[in-house]
């Protein structure tokens, strides 16, 4: 592998494995708030929200983190808006406590905030309009959850706190642009690149990767979080690697989707696909006794993988991010396990030949059991994958090469599935109702 290459994926994998406090969407609104209220330099006396469809069904169901069990966008927003820190990003909520909580519900229950749906945006979008005493401070995220498009005070634009606004891309793009040195992603030079790495140059972000995601799962495991995805599977089958495996992903979104204020690593911004790209692959290590750099070479595969099969869908969409995530898990396990590439191409192809039309419909408890079912079917696709019986092309979206048949995925889930995402959120929010 070139140099420029090497270095390409080692910056991707920075870029990506971030710290995020809780459900990343939630977050971003937290974000938007606290930004909008550093623009306009006081707290607000009201907050506007406006937001994608994609945003209000990610906050809609899922516990806003260290906010007292409070759900919903005005909760997180307001949450922001008063005790947030905006130099912290994804992390935005840490510091938050009980009077800022407090503070919260009064200010939500007395309409502090107001929320619009906004159209013809990209599918990750969030601005905030704060007020106070005529004056007006303005955030905008757009395409990713940090990527800050507008900040403004009085309509002037403005830098907070080393914040400022992107010199790319605005507000009002309906377009999703592709974050630099994704197009250079390619099996192959994944799969190169897992091999030759240096491990002190992956080692700092991976370790905290399996830290602080293992952190999180263990407390599903050993709390009552939301649905027990995790602890249910463990009581059917402790001594199965699979079970295990499926179990430490799915506990440490049992965690996170009801308010664990834990941080997690994400991945392709989600904790839950973070989360799932690395614990299963963490058991497998575990269980086959490899090197620990070893094990630190297969996580870096598996983020990877999971980054290049979901970039050609977007960050969010109605396909169920889980199945990326799982995809790289089960790839991961197949260099694990000695598989050769074609092993590893034949393992993503009949991974998502399964479970390739699970759909989004919000963050939620039930966001574990999909993971649950998405990890399950990689390691079926790892199991066929190296006995040697794989899915062929022309079977379904199965295409000539694991190449196609990602691209084929990512265009039905970003174009195929977006009127699935629209009647998901109507759904919802109560526009159609099913009879």
């Amino acid at each position: 592998m070139d140099r420029s290459t090497y270095d390409t994926y080692l910056d991707i994998l920075g870029r990506e494995l971030v710290c995020a406090l809780g459900c990343t969407e939630p977050i971003a609104v937290a974000y938007v708030a606290a930004l909008a209220r550093d623009a306009l330099g006081a707290m607000p006396e009201h907050l506007e929200i406006s937001c994608s469809g994609n945003i209000i069904k990610n906050v809609k169901s899922v516990t806003v983190p260290n906010s007292g069990d409070q759900r919903g966008i005005e909760a997180a927003a307001t949450l922001g808006a008063v005790g947030g820190d905006a130099t912290r990003a994804l992390e935005v909520l840490e510091g938050v406590g009980e009077e800022d909580r407090r503070r919260t519900r009064e200010l939500v229950s007395a309409g502090f905030c107001s929320v619009s749906l906004a159209e013809g945006v990209p599918n990750l979008y969030v601005r905030a309009v704060a007020t106070a005493q005529g004056h007006t401070g303005v955030a905008c995220v757009a395409g990713r959850h940090t990527n800050v498009v507008e900040l403004a005070r009085d309509g002037a634009t403005v830098g907070v706190d080393g914040v400022a606004p992107s010199e790319q891309d605005t507000c009002e793009t309906d377009g999703e642009p592709e974050e630099p040195g994704l197009s250079s992603l390619s099996l192959e030079g994944i799969w190169e690149f897992a091999h030759e790495v240096d491990v002190e140059d992956i080692r700092e972000m991976v370790e905290r990767q399996v830290e602080l995601n293992g952190a999180i799962s263990d407390e599903g495991l050993s709390g009552d979080w939301g649905a027990r995805i995790g602890k249910t599977l463990l009581l059917t089958r402790p001594d199965d690697i699979s079970c295990r495996a499926r179990a430490a992903a799915a506990a440490g979104s049992d965690a996170r989707m009801s308010g664990c204020a834990m941080p997690v690593v994400i991945n392709c911004g989600s904790g839950n696909q973070g989360i799932t790209c690395s614990l299963p692959v963490v058991e497998y290590a575990r269980y086959l006794r490899v090197p620990h750099d070893e094990m630190l070479r297969a996580v870096a595969l598996s983020d990877l993988t999971a980054i290049h099969a979901k970039r050609f869908i977007g960050e969010l969409s109605a396909f169920c991010g889980a199945v990326t995530a799982a995809t790289g898990a089960g790839a991961a396990v197949c260099y694990l396990r000695g598989g050769s590439f074609g092993q590893y191409q034949a393992t993503i192809a009949n991974t998502l030949a399964n479970v390739g039309g699970i759909v989004c419909d919000g963050a939620k408890p039930s966001c574990a059991a999909k993971i649950a079912a998405a990890v399950d079917a990689a390691i079926l696709g790892c199991d066929m994958a190296l006995a040697n019986v794989d899915f062929r092309p022309g079977e379904g979206l199965i295409g000539e090469t694991a190449e196609e048949t990602i691209r084929s995925m990512g265009y039905v889930g970003r174009v195929g599935m977006h009127p699935t995402d629209v009647e998901i959120l109507n759904i919802m929010i109560g526009k159609t109702v099913c009879s």
